[in-house]
């Protein structure tokens, strides 16, 4: 009887003390404490004759006011370009935008040259080979221009005649070249009004019945090569050079 008492009451005190261990390291709720420093129990901690010490706010900083500024249009600034071996030299580069340059050979620039022919002053022989346009003059020379001439498929030789002049003509694709441009993807207009933008330039002088011409371009980089429909296109500048020397009747020689 003595030792069951024992047992239990030995049984008990364990239960207890561990139950009183828990509840010592349980983890306790947070001590919320109240702003106000003249809360009775902070009076408490004070004393019955001591007076909290209250620490006045700070008064918040004013903002700072930004003002609009009037808008000054200021010239444009030099954009500073820096290269990969340059990192601490930077020169001023300003930003202009750069000419459209023909980018023609030399050779294709007007010049007198010697040329050996038997054909008659005034003939125009135009060597599509070499694209060499050239106005005989005699005396075994010639004024020699270079051209633009037909791509492959469109090359064309023969003799004709100038049978009309124009200035800054107007354009008509053939029905031919627009059903071949649709083809592509290109759309041409059934008629263009002459001007600077028009594939025929500043003059134009037309070939007997045929639907070729020597004409002027909006596509100076293109002299030299063979790149038209078949007809004869030449720089602006030449065009006009070449209209004023030659006549409607002159004789035009296609090799």
């Amino acid at each position: 009887m003595k030792k069951t008492l024992f047992l239990a009451l030995s049984l008990a005190t364990a239960l207890s003390g561990g139950a009183l261990a828990n509840d010592r390291y349980r983890e306790r709720p947070p001590v919320i404490v109240s702003p106000d420093l003249a809360a009775p129990w902070v009076m408490q901690l004070a004393g019955p004759n001591a007076r909290p010490v209250v620490y006045p706010r700070q008064a918040a900083e004013p903002r700072p006011v930004y003002r609009q500024r009037a808008y000054q249009q200021r010239e444009p600034r030099a954009v500073q370009r820096r290269g990969i071996l340059d990192q601490d030299r930077a020169q001023p580069v300003a930003m202009r935008p750069q000419p459209v340059r023909s980018r023609i050979e030399p050779q294709f620039l007007p010049q007198t040259v010697a040329y050996e022919t038997k054909e008659r002053p005034g003939t125009i022989v135009i060597d599509t080979n070499n694209r060499f346009l050239y106005l005989v003059t005699g005396d075994g020379q010639a004024r020699r221009y270079g051209v633009g001439v037909g791509k492959p498929g469109f090359e064309w030789a023969g003799e004709h005649r100038v049978t009309r002049k124009a200035e800054w003509p107007s354009w008509v694709p053939p029905k031919e070249m627009i059903a071949r441009e649709a083809a592509k993807g290109h759309y041409l207009p059934a008629r263009m009004e002459g001007g600077p933008e028009n594939p025929l330039g500043a003059r134009a002088m037309y070939l007997g019945s045929t639907l070729y011409r020597i004409h002027g371009t909006n596509a100076p980089w293109t002299i030299g090569s063979a790149v038209s429909s078949g007809c004869i296109r030449m720089r602006n500048e030449d065009v006009v050079d070449l209209y004023e020397r030659v006549n409607v009747g002159t004789r035009v020689i296609v090799m």
